[in-house]
């Protein structure tokens, strides 16, 4: 090799080595830069993965001391609910109302055609026709009652005709109240079915018992209906519904009736609603060993509707607590940790004990203080080390 290659060679090995050696040029560091002892986790101060670990103040904030969370649904209150039957039997002329609609007591919702009402009309005629007969009766009877007295008075007879003649007032008046009660009852009859005796359209008009909204309806025109015990049509009162919840047997000893709840519902998510509980069912699931426990809630817009899924949680007492994102508790296999910041790119894993949480947050009731600093996002990463 000539002294030329020989020079050339020599100078391209100085420039390598002072490129290297440059202290302006920036040095990436590697993962391995990073450093565990003990429960410390220790960074450079530049190291990239900083970036990547994001940590928030740990506040303070009342947390529940017990709670109860159970799923439920939306159901009917039964006694605001009226299911109307066909009151006797007969062949539905038409339908005035539709799912949905809004009634108040004595609105019509159908009319029917029932040839009971023919029978019942009869049955008043022949009553009433009994009665005149028999008040005709008794008032002859009281008439020959009253001239056997005289003729007795008289000793023109004897007195066991007039025993005869009272006797004889006695059963015309026992005709008098049974040819009444048959009128009676045949007008009560008539009157249950809204008709009227002289009316020359014996269609019967089947009204709303109470007031609200028509939820159901198992009947059209046309339709002949003989069972008049199975509803045709339902009418509930929404303004008020329940929330029924199976709350687990070791946690209904926290409940009491009239105690507040609070409702959210997966149809209005992020809403709180109010509700009280009214009623705590006496017998235990022996499947599900829960307790059917149902709390009112309002509903004046009718937004809740019978059968909506529904979450129940009751809150008995609070505790001011430290309190983290969810997310920055570290499920391990003997304790939950969370790691704290103790200073710039050192963090420390910590056991906690979680005291309470929801979906969102995990109080604490040992293990760091209000004012610390923890990691809520990249624990997973430092957790790796």
């Amino acid at each position: 090799m000539n002294y030329g290659a020989l020079l050339v060679l020599s100078l391209g090995l100085m420039l390598i080595s002072c490129r290297k050696a440059s202290p302006g040029t920036p040095v990436e560091p590697s993962l391995a830069a990073a450093r565990r002892i003990g429960n410390r986790i220790q960074f450079s101060p530049n190291d990239p993965q900083l970036r990547r670990i994001r940590v928030e103040t740990v506040q303070s904030a009342p947390v529940p001391e017990d709670e109860v969370v159970a799923p439920g649904k939306v159901e009917l209150d039964p006694s605001r609910v009226s299911r109307v039957p066909v009151p006797v039997p007969g062949r539905i002329l038409r339908v005035l109302v539709g799912l949905g609609d809004t009634v108040k007591a004595g609105d019509p919702v159908l009319f029917l055609e029932s040839t009971e009402v023919s029978g019942i009309v009869s049955a008043l005629r022949q009553a009433l026709a009994n009665l005149t007969q028999a008040q005709a009766t008794l008032g002859k009877s009281e008439a020959d009652f009253n001239r056997a007295r005289d003729l007795l008075a008289d000793h023109a007879i004897a007195q066991k005709e007039v025993l005869a003649a009272s006797a004889a007032v006695v059963q015309a008046k026992s005709g008098v109240e049974q040819a009444q009660a048959a009128r009676d009852e045949a007008m009560r009859r008539l009157q249950i079915l809204g008709v009227q005796p002289d009316a020359p359209d014996q269609q019967i008009t089947v009204k709303a018992r109470v007031p609200g909204r028509v939820v159901e309806i198992n009947a059209a025109a046309g339709d002949f209906r003989n069972d008049t015990t199975t509803p045709v049509m339902t009418i509930a009162d929404v303004s008020i519904v329940w929330v029924s919840a199976d709350v687990p047997e070791d946690r209904i000893r926290l409940i009491r009736i009239g105690e507040p709840v609070e409702i959210s519902m997966p149809a209005f998510p992020g809403e709180r609603l109010k509700g009280r509980v009214r009623r705590i069912a006496d017998t235990v699931d022996p499947q599900t060993r829960t307790i059917k426990v149902r709390a009112e809630m309002p509903n004046p817009a009718a937004r809740f509707r019978s059968e909506m899924f529904a979450t129940v949680r009751y809150v008995r007492g609070t505790s001011v607590l430290p309190v983290i994102p969810r997310g920055a508790v570290l499920q391990q296999e003997n304790a939950n940790t969370v790691f704290v910041e103790r200073a710039r790119g050192e963090f420390e894993e910590v056991p906690v004990t979680v005291a309470w949480q929801d979906e969102k947050r995990a109080a604490i009731r040992s293990g760091i203080r209000a004012g610390e600093c923890v990691v809520v996002e990249g624990n997973t990463q430092l957790n790796a080390y």
